[in-house]
């Protein structure tokens, strides 16, 4: 059922995004991808991971405009008939105390974790609706869920998203549209390896230990959760098996929330 069908997949450049769009495109998924840095390599990946024939784009909005963001979304519906699954993915982080946190920080990370997914959901519905089929998957985040020190923008946009995915799932309740956010625990992302390269130098741990030491804080099963495993979860929520599964937050997290 997900053969020939369009997916837009933000901030799928690299790390989960990036895990979600090659498992979409194994399954003979069309994808545009969007996000910052090495595209060409991205692009081929997803391209080599599909049937022959697999349409691959690639539109690079930056996720804190608006405008950029419609213009997007204009490409996919141009391009490639409109948006049956939109993963709302695109994602940055800051780590300071609230009192330290510099203003224009939060402000991006609200726009880009939290109103990009408002600006793409308000646009993909309609043209859903009208096919009488879609899935919106928004990636929160354990931090969706539960709080961490010196993480206030990343914490507050993350539970937005998860209060954000259940008001447009009650919208959406009747209609062949569902609407349902993945929380992964700690995934090693670069954005993670960097969490991870800083604990090292300023414990002057070996990164083994550093990844080790940030796992035993919060993750039971001491294990990263993988890109793929996300890709498959994400599978299951645009099958026919998930279609009555809605407005929910699904944690991928090693027993992080179950604490």
């Amino acid at each position: 059922m997900l053969k020939g069908r369009t997916a837009l997949v933000t901030g799928s450049t690299s790390g989960i995004g990036l895990g979600i769009a090659l498992s979409l495109a194994q399954r003979g998924v069309n994808i545009v991808l969007n996000g910052f840095g090495d595209v060409a390599g991205p692009r081929a990946q997803v391209e080599a991971a599909g049937p022959a024939g697999l349409k691959v784009g690639y539109h690079g909005a930056d996720m804190s405009q608006p405008a950029e963001i419609a213009a997007m979304m204009a490409y996919v519906e141009a391009e490639f008939g409109g948006c049956d699954i939109l993963v709302n993915n695109a994602g940055i982080q800051f780590v300071a105390a609230v009192e330290d946190f510099p203003p224009e920080r939060w402000d991006a990370i609200i726009a880009i974790n939290l109103s990009s997914a408002f600006h793409t959901t308000r646009l993909a519905l309609p043209g859903m609706k009208t096919r009488g089929w879609g899935r919106i998957l928004n990636i929160a985040s354990v931090h969706g869920l539960v709080a961490s020190a010196q993480k206030s923008a990343y914490v507050t946009a993350k539970h937005g998203l998860v209060g954000f995915t259940k008001a447009v799932a009650l919208e959406t309740a009747t209609t062949g549209v569902t609407v349902n956010a993945i929380c992964p625990g700690w995934v090693l992302t670069p954005l993670v390896q960097k969490q991870v390269d800083a604990r090292a130098a300023d414990l002057g741990l070996s990164n083994d230990e550093a990844k080790r030491q940030l796992l035993a804080e919060k993750q039971p099963s001491l294990q990263f959760t993988t890109p793929e495993q996300l890709g498959e979860l994400a599978i299951f929520l645009c099958s026919e098996a998930a279609s009555n599964v809605r407005g929910q937050a699904w944690s991928l997290d090693g027993g992080w929330t179950a604490q």
